[in-house]
Formats: structure tokens, sequence, C-alpha cells
């Protein structure tokens, strides 16, 4: 017997199951919304771009904008950001 947890309240119990957006988010393909945008969110390794500069030893240069880049705050689910557009 599972103990219920009376500080908690169920999410079916919090929206009407029957309003047009709860019934479009039941029915839409998850599934290939992710696959099809995820690919526009993922890390991309970038190429960068040279810098040249001068400064008083002569012409320097020096890439910028280059690698991977994992900082920062981490990804929100596909999903979220889908359903959110």
């Amino acid at each position: 017997m599972q103990a219920v947890d009376f500080f908690r309240s169920r999410i079916d119990a919090m929206f009407n199951m029957n309003d047009p957006l709860a019934v479009l988010a039941s029915r839409l393909p998850w599934g290939q919304i992710k696959a099809a945008v995820a690919q526009k969110f993922e890390n991309r390794i970038r190429t960068g771009e040279v810098l040249k500069a001068q400064d008083m030893f002569g012409t320097t240069e020096g890439l910028v904008r280059a690698g991977r880049f994992n900082a920062g705050r981490p990804k929100l689910p596909i999903r979220l950001i889908a359903s959110l557009l």
C-alpha cells in the first residue's frame, strides 16, 4: 500500500485536462519535434576568426571565438523550449 503525501498535489489535479492547450500538448509528436529542433541547440565546434592587432612589438594575430563553449547556464530541455515557442 502506498502512503498518501498530503503536501504534494498531483499534476492532474492542478490542470483542467480538457483545456485545449492540455489536449494539444498530449497530442503533439514530441519525439519528432525534439529530433528536428535538437540539432539547432547543440554545442558546436566553432572555427573562430583571426584577429590582427598592432602593439608596441608589431603586428600580432590571435584566434578568437574558437573551440567549444561550455560555460554558462546548463541546457534547458528541448520540450520546454519548443512548448514555450
